[in-house]
C-alpha cells in the first residue's frame, strides 16, 4: 500500500501539483518495494533537478494519506493483484513457510486486507520505519554537495525505528489452484548480505546449475535442465535455480513450472541434482563469468546502478563498486563453493 499511495497529496503538494509539476520539468518519480526497502526513485535533466528534488523530498517523507485518495487507489490495487505471475506468488509462500515473520510476511495486500487500510494504519508505518538510521540517499549524475544538502532537509524521524531478524524456520506450503501447470519453489537457507563471501559462493552457484534460458523462449544446457529433461523426456517444463540473500539471511534452490502430472517427476529430478552436485573447474569458471557478466551488465544503465547504489548503502552501510565486485567474485575458490554446497543442500 505504501509503494501504491506514494505521488499521493503531501504536507506541501496535491495530488494534481506533483503529477503537473513533474511533467514539466521532464522528470519521472517511480517508486519501488521489496521485502527490506522502499525506494523512491527521481530522474531529470540536471538544469531542473533541483526542482524535481523538492517533490522527491515531499512524496517520501510528508504523506498525509487523505481517506478519499487511498480509497480511489483501490481499483488501481485489485487490477495489480490480480496481474500478479504465478512464479512470483510461489516465491512469496516460499519466504513465508522459510521465515513465518518479518522477511516471511507477503509483499502483497491480502485480499480480506483489500480496502482495510486506513490513514492512520499508513501514516504509523511510515512514521516508524522511515527513520534516519534506516534511510540513505544515492545519486547517479548528482554534484554530492547538493545530493548531501538534499539529504539535511529530510523530515525524518531519528533513532533506528523497530527491528527483527530474518529467523529461518523451514516448512512448506501448498495453495491449490485451477491451472495448467504447477509452480514449486524449493529452498534451503542460504547466505546473507553480511556474509560475503558465501552470498558470493552462492550466486555463483547458481549460474553453474543454470539460472534460465539466455536466449527468449530457448532452452538450456544447464545441470539442472538435463537432469529433469532426462527424467521427463519431451513434456514441457522449466527449471532454473534461485538465490536471493537478504541483509541477515538467505534462501538457495530452484524454481520449477511443469504440468501437473510431471510436477513431482520435475521436482524429484531437480532435487536430485541438488544433492548430487559435482562441480568441474570449466562449471566453476563458466558460473563466475555469467555472474561477472551480470553485475556489469546491471549496472551499465544509471537506474540499475543507483538502485544497487541505494540498497547497498541502506542494508550494508556501505557501497561496493561493480569492479571490486568482479574482484572478489574471481578470490572466490573452488573449496568455497564446495563448502556451501555441502553445508546447505547435502541433506
Amino acid at each position: 500500500m505504501v509503494r501504491v499511495t506514494a505521488g499521493l497529496t503531501n504536507k506541501n503538494s496535491s495530488y494534481f501539483g506533483v503529477t503537473r509539476n513533474l511533467q514539466q520539468i521532464g522528470a519521472s518519480l517511480t517508486t519501488t518495494a521489496d521485502r527490506e526497502v522502499v525506494s523512491y526513485t527521481l530522474e531529470g535533466l540536471p538544469n531542473t533537478f533541483d526542482i524535481g528534488l523538492k517533490y522527491l523530498a515531499d512524496v517520501s517523507t510528508k504523506q498525509v494519506f487523505k481517506p478519499w485518495e487511498v480509497l480511489d487507489l483501490l481499483p488501481r490495487l485489485k487490477y495489480e493483484l490480480a496481474g500478479i505471475p504465478p512464479q512470483v506468488r510461489v516465491l512469496d509462500l516460499l519466504n513465508k513457510a522459510a521465515y513465518r515473520t518479518g522477511l516471511g510476511n507477503t509483499l502483497f495486500c491480502p485480499k480480506r486486507l483489500v480496502g482495510k487500510h486506513n490513514s492512520e494504519t499508513l501514516q504509523h508505518y511510515v512514521n516508524s520505519l522511515f527513520t534516519t538510521n534506516r534511510s540513505a540517499v544515492a545519486g547517479v549524475g548528482v554534484d554530492h554537495g547538493e545530493l548531501v544538502a538534499f539529504a539535511q532537509t529530510l523530515d525524518l524521524e531519528s533513532g533506528a525505528g523497530p527491528s527483527t531478524s530474518g529467523q529461518y524456520y523451514g516448512g512448506e506450503i501448498r495453495k491449490e489452484k485451477y491451472s495448467d501447470l504447477a509452480h514449486v519453489a524449493v529452498a534451503a537457507e542460504g547466505a546473507s548480505l553480511a556474509n560475503e563471501k558465501d552470498a558470493l559462493a552462492f550466486a555463483i552457484l547458481r549460474y553453474i546449475l543454470g539460472a534460465g534460458p539466455s536466449i527468449k523462449w530457448g532452452g538450456s544446457p544447464s545441470p539442472f535442465y538435463k537432469s529433469v529433461s532426462e527424467a521427463v523426456g519431451s513434456l514441457p517444463f522449466a527449471v532454473s535455480a534461485l538465490n536471493v540473500s537478504y541483509s541477515d539471511s538467505g534462501l538457495f534452490g530452484f524454481l520449477a513450472s511443469a504440468p501437473p502430472q510431471i510436477a513431482g517427476q520435475v521436482v524429484e529430478a531437480a532435487v536430485k541434482q541438488l544433492c548430487c552436485l559435482s562441480l568441474t573447474p570449466a562449471d566453476i569458471a563458466r558460473g563466475k563469468a555469467q555472474l561477472k557478466a551480470s553485475v556489469l551488465l546491471g549496472t551499465e544503465g544509471g537506474t540499475d546502478l543507483l538502485e544497487d547504489i541505494g540498497n547497498q548503502a541502506v542494508l550494508l552501510g556501505k557501497v561496493t563498486s561493480p569492479s571490486q565486485v568482479v574482484a572478489a567474485i574471481d578470490s572466490v575458490t573452488s573449496a568455497d563453493i564446495s563448502a556451501v554446497s555441502m553445508n546447505t543442500l547435502m541433506y
